[in-house]
């Protein structure tokens, strides 16, 4: 079996990751929005997108973002994490998991926190085991700009 090794995305990642959110998270975004979206937070210093690779192939990624409130101490908040059925079970997840605590720690982040929908129970066990605890339930609201 060939190791899991974890590094920081760059802008060819672009397409792999497109995949993964499709087949993953049930997200079919553009690849050309995908590409351009994916620039744009390789260049900010407050986001952080750490890929898995499995015999040269990305087969996971996670994107992380810094989260400032006036409530609350400094925290970085996962807006996704990703890996295909076949890397699950080669502790892919816990690893990118790991890379995120990582820099939360380095940014002198006091919490790591992330939403989860209520139907994926399977990642709701996975943030369990990582010991990540539920702390509180949230319906979401969305309102569509043009």
């Amino acid at each position: 079996m060939c190791e899991i090794s974890i590094r920081q995305a760059v802008r060819n990642d672009a397409a792999a990751l497109q995949k993964l959110n499709k087949n993953c998270l049930g997200y079919d975004y553009p690849l050309d929005r995908t590409s351009e979206r994916l620039a744009e937070l390789l260049a900010n210093p407050d986001c952080r997108i750490f890929v898995a690779e499995k015999n040269g192939n990305a087969v996971g990624y996670v994107q992380a973002n810094t989260y400032k409130a006036t409530y609350g101490d400094p925290a970085v908040n996962v807006m996704g994490l990703a890996v295909s059925q076949d890397a699950r079970g080669n502790h892919a997840g816990r690893r990118l998991m790991e890379a995120v605590e990582a820099w939360a720690r380095n940014i002198n982040a006091k919490e790591v926190r992330l939403n989860s929908a209520e139907f994926r129970k399977d990642a709701h066990k996975f943030y369990q085991a990582i010991g990540y605890t539920l702390d509180k339930m949230q319906t979401r609201f969305g309102k569509r700009l043009r």
